[in-house]
């Protein structure tokens, strides 16, 4: 091999093949934007595009948030703590941490032929508890996944974990703006959720491809925690060193699946409020405009006086209505439509 052909595939291999553009297609995979910045306690996402399923844990308590211990390359990590555990757990419970990426962002991957690309994924975890835990790649359109596994060897210390799969070549992902692959990282599974996994990609059947029987328990360690950042996925069979986006960069692609107006989070303060800005035909209200986002969004918001407000929105528009007071303001304006 020549000196060029050798350096030209040194090239692909440290780029998997993509000169330019993003190799990463996890959206805030480095876990620095979180608009909401609050704890979640149950079901519901945390920082922005990272997910908590929590189902029928009836005793279980956790905390996740953004947190600060993290490896050295970065400066915030998605943490997810226990409080109360789980001590008995029933076969229809459920913990785990979902990351969902847009369909039409996964066209080039040319799945449901044969010509689909390999993936790896990449991440920094740290856990309190080691052993083996569930990874499951998750196809909306056509219902088939690819269940994965990786080991956390020592207690309380970041590791760096790597896993490729190959692309499905039954599995189709539509070309729109729903829901194309979830990646689940799955804590604790009761037997509703695990049995025989197939080898590599098939169709889905949650009794037996969600999670491996043999997995740690998580939700049954008291003061348990779990920790990861540094999240990529990308095409071909190489890890790569970490992508890192500038934080403007996160957030304007969190943007399309949230929204965070008016300071959100900061409550009733004077800056960060907007008032009524007309009075017609028995109606006060206000307007504004937003980015536009993956699909018209839900708004949830603040208002300090009024019964009868209602809201009409579209995607770009919100108006906020009020038929009983002229004299009013909102605040903490959100506009959710994650997947």
């Amino acid at each position: 091999m020549s000196k060029a052909a050798e350096l030209a595939k040194i090239g692909e291999v440290a780029t998997n093949g993509q000169i330019g553009g993003r190799r990463n297609m996890v959206i805030n995979g480095a876990m620095q934007v979180d608009q909401r910045g609050a704890t979640v306690t149950a079901s519901g996402y945390s920082v922005d595009q990272f997910k908590i399923t929590k189902t029928a844990m009836d005793n279980l308590v956790i905390a996740v948030t953004q947190d600060t211990d993290t490896p050295s390359e970065f400066t915030t990590a998605l943490k997810l703590a226990v409080t109360t555990e789980e001590s008995a757990k029933a076969v229809d419970e459920l913990l785990d941490i979902r990351h969902i990426i847009e369909a039409q962002n996964l066209q080039h991957l040319e799945f449901g032929t044969s010509t689909a690309k390999k993936l790896t994924l990449s991440f920094w975890v740290r856990s309190s508890t080691t052993g083996k835990y569930s990874l499951l790649f998750l196809l909306d359109d056509d219902t088939r996944s690819n269940l994965q596994s990786y080991t956390i060897s020592t207690a309380d210390t970041w590791e760096y974990k790597t896993i490729t799969i190959d692309g499905d070549t039954t599995g189709v992902i539509d070309n729109d703006n729903g829901i194309g692959m979830s990646i689940i990282w799955t804590l604790s599974a009761g037997t509703n959720f695990t049995g025989t996994p197939h080898a590599g990609w098939g169709a889905y059947a949650v009794t037996e491809d969600h999670a491996h029987a043999d997995m740690v328990d998580f939700a049954a360690v008291d003061d348990g925690t779990f920790h990861i950042t540094g999240v990529q996925l990308e095409v071909g069979s190489v890890a790569t060193p970490f992508e890192h986006r500038s934080f403007g960069e996160e957030l304007v692609l969190c943007h399309r699946y949230l929204n965070a107006l008016l300071a959100y989070g900061t409550g009733n303060d004077n800056n960060n409020k907007i008032y009524n800005a007309d009075y017609v035909n028995t109606h006060s209200f206000v307007r504004m405009g937003y980015p536009r986002m993956r699909d018209t969004p839900t708004i949830n918001y603040t208002i300090s006086a009024g019964a009868s407000d209602t809201d009409y929105s579209s995607n770009g528009l919100i108006q906020l209505f009020n038929d009983t007071v002229t004299n009013w303001y909102i605040y903490d304006v959100l506009l959710e439509k994650e997947l």
